[in-house]
């Protein structure tokens, strides 16, 4: 997986008709800047609202996903969302003049061609993953709907279904690697039961439906009849049904093509969680309704077990060495609490302090049982966010910043010899007058173990 934040070169833009409202709609996509994620405007309405997508905006799921935020909402943006994830992109503005991002083909597959046509490039900021540390599972007994994540180093999905039909059956695929989504799941289209249109069309959905754009699976003897009427709510002259059991003939891009738009449909909406995944999703006759289930409860679990907690890559190369750390501070041994940096953004920074037995401190605290001063580890978080402050300054070598305040610190856990210190930093908001206020928190193998508020002040050096 991509270890950098990614959007696109340039702008790109397509139209086509919504599936449910029938209407039609021009998308415009936008690179974006780093940390920006990927939002929605509708610029249509008043104001131009913005809408993020976000788990916790989601209002509607029926034959699709709707979001709403700031008075306006957007509907049916499963198939974009999956293929923004399936091209790593992790910031985009996408407007829209409408209010239901078009069906196109039913399938990914030319929101995927127009994205490349824009290009997709590497950003300076690293990704931020929701790793999955543990099994977590969602059910609902009454659908017989099961969603499991368990940990994986890349982000793969399973998707199973079963709608007890002969002519559909039991299928299922795996997607081992996320970067195989356009070759293996970007062209799956959507797909419905013949029995299902006239329902559909009473609800006033799939107003912009077309055997163009969508799968129709015959599972029950039709007559004559029953068909004239369906081509009458379809707008076709004639359609007719073959042995394979589809509507009008069409054929089929994958055998099991039922199964990997199900498996396309679970990328777009897990997108909603926030954050790229790695883990392996396996899914048992997953819809609309369990994936946003399922994404809720995953953000909720990340939040409640810090799985958000950086992540720390010995392998990865370093934003700053110590070398180029030294050049930045101005403390030194043995004072200097900073190996290297992993992150650095305008508003974020990561820094490494690999603690050893060798720290000359370990000689008075305690002997026989060291443990690294809460004090001194205060001092590290405050070098890292010292490296964070002089990289959102102009001319930083005129200044250096020194720690004026510390508010609501709590130590969680002990920090001892051979652990790995992880340390992050982030603005609670922009410097003014020459002050900075920063959130700081520590961790060693994901947990948290200080934490709080620090103030930095800039002094200016004399020549």
């Amino acid at each position: 997986m991509n270890n950098f934040q990614r959007t696109i070169n340039i702008q790109g833009k397509l139209s086509g008709l919504g599936l449910h409202t029938g209407k039609n709609a021009t998308l415009k996509f936008i690179p974006a800047l780093i940390n920006h994620g990927i939002k929605f405007q509708r610029i249509d309405l008043e104001n131009k609202p913005i809408i993020n997508a976000d788990v916790d905006n989601v209002i509607a799921v029926e034959r699709g996903t709707t979001l709403s935020q700031n008075n306006a909402k957007i509907s049916t943006v499963e198939h974009l969302l999956a293929a923004i994830v399936g091209l790593e992109i992790d910031n985009i503005l996408i407007q829209i003049d409408g209010e239901e991002i078009p069906i196109l083909d039913g399938s990914s597959k030319e929101f995927i061609k127009c994205l490349e046509k824009c290009g997709v490039k590497n950003q300076d900021a690293a990704r931020k993953y929701i790793e999955i540390p543990e099994k977590l599972t969602f059910k609902d007994e009454k659908n017989n709907v099961e969603i499991s994540a368990y940990p994986h180093n890349d982000y793969r999905i399973t998707s199973m279904v079963d709608y007890n039909s002969e002519v559909l059956g039991s299928q299922h695929y795996t997607l081992n690697k996320i970067s195989n989504f356009k070759k293996e799941i970007s062209k799956a289209r959507t797909f419905c039961f013949l029995h299902e249109i006239e329902e559909l069309f009473k609800k006033n959905l799939i107003k912009g439906g077309d055997l163009n754009n969508a799968i129709v699976i015959v599972d029950k003897v039709v007559n004559n009849k029953k068909l004239d009427e369906i081509s009458t709510l379809l707008g076709k002259k004639k359609v007719r049904v073959d042995k394979q059991g589809i509507l009008n003939n069409v054929n089929l891009r994958y055998n099991n093509e039922p199964a990997r738009h199900k498996l396309l449909d679970i990328v777009g909406d897990l997108a909603l969680a926030g954050r790229p995944i790695k883990g392996h999703i396996i899914a048992a006759r997953p819809g609309h309704k369990s994936n946003i289930e399922f994404a809720k409860m995953l953000k909720k679990f990340i939040n409640k077990k810090n799985i958000n907690a950086p992540k720390y890559d010995p392998k990865q190369e370093p934003v700053y060495d110590i070398n180029e750390v030294k050049k930045i501070l101005k403390h030194r041994y043995p004072f200097l609490f900073v190996d290297k940096i992993t992150y650095l953004d305008e508003s974020e920074v990561i820094g490494i302090k690999n603690v050893t037995v060798n720290e000359p401190f370990f000689k008075g605290h305690f002997p026989g049982n060291p443990i690294m001063p809460g004090v001194l580890q205060i001092e590290a978080l405050a070098q890292v966010g010292g490296i964070l402050v002089m990289n959102s300054i102009d001319e930083p070598d005129k200044y250096i910043p020194y720690l004026a305040g510390i508010e609501n610190f709590r130590f969680r856990k002990m920090v001892k010899p051979g652990d790995t210190l992880v340390m992050r930093l982030r603005f609670e908001s922009p410097i003014k007058r020459g002050i900075a206020k920063m959130k700081a928190e520590a961790f060693v193998n994901n947990d948290i173990v200080g934490e709080g508020n620090m103030t930095a002040t800039l002094q200016k050096l004399y020549d």
